[in-house]
């Protein structure tokens, strides 16, 4: 890194839960000019298993991007610090560099919790206001982006987004419909599997998450078609 930044960051642990040693690991990043007069962005990336730091702060919405070396950083010109102190909280815990001395607990991190974390905070902080008239924490909004609400709805609106998009045949389209019965993703039929990974070469080197920018010329392998679970994130 060869160059100076004009804002405050700080960054460290929250225990969370000392009886089973839970603490989670964030970053926080003032806004450029003025914090006190901008308003808090909480940020937290989905999963199962997805850093806020190692997606959000450093491949989405950070100051700092990280160059193809894998080693040297550059800032980013679109970094939502331009308007807005971001804190970026890796979560649950076994995430990142957030962490637990309970296994259970890492056991448990599965792919369902992704996509109520934010709603349900939401949720409590509007309640709390409601019960204590202290509004401490003054919500604004909160927004979802690519959140897993239920296999259901998942499953129809992944299978519809390709087809409606033209990134897969009716045929397969029909297949998967037909085939994956709207189960779970991680625990998927073999029949189903199968027709994923059709609709996977049919989607070719398209990126699922900006499919009308020019596709990956590198021989990148789409065995992962389904999107991963991405940021749900309340503005407090």
């Amino acid at each position: 890194m060869n160059f100076d930044v004009n804002f405050a960051q700080y960054s460290g642990y929250v225990t969370v839960n000392e009886k089973y040693g839970r603490a989670l690991f964030y970053w926080f990043v003032e806004a450029v000019e003025d914090p006190q007069s901008k308003p808090l962005l909480l940020w937290l990336n989905g999963g199962p298993g997805c850093s806020s730091i190692a997606y959000g702060m450093a491949e989405e919405i950070g100051p700092f991007h990280i160059k193809p070396d894998g080693k040297t950083l550059y800032l980013n010109p679109y970094s939502w610090n331009q308007v807005a102190n971001v804190l970026f909280l890796d979560s649950p815990v076994g995430v990142g560099f957030s962490y637990s001395n309970t296994s259970s607990d890492l056991l448990d991190n599965g792919d369902r919790k992704t996509g109520h974390y934010v709603p349900q905070l939401s949720q409590a902080i509007v309640w709390y206001n409601r019960e204590t008239k202290d509004e401490k924490i003054n919500l604004r909004s909160y927004m979802v982006g690519n959140a897993l609400t239920d296999d259901y709805h998942d499953h129809l609106g992944l299978f519809q987004f390709m087809w409606a998009a033209g990134l897969i045949s009716d045929q397969t389209y029909k297949k998967l419909n037909l085939f994956c019965d709207f189960e779970s993703f991680i625990h998927s039929s073999e029949a189903c599997n199968k027709m994923e990974d059709i609709a996977a070469k049919e989607l070719g080197n398209i990126d699922p998450y900006s499919i009308f920018t020019p596709s990956c010329s590198a021989n990148v392998s789409q065995s992962n078609l389904l999107p991963k679970r991405k940021h749900v994130s309340p503005a407090l």
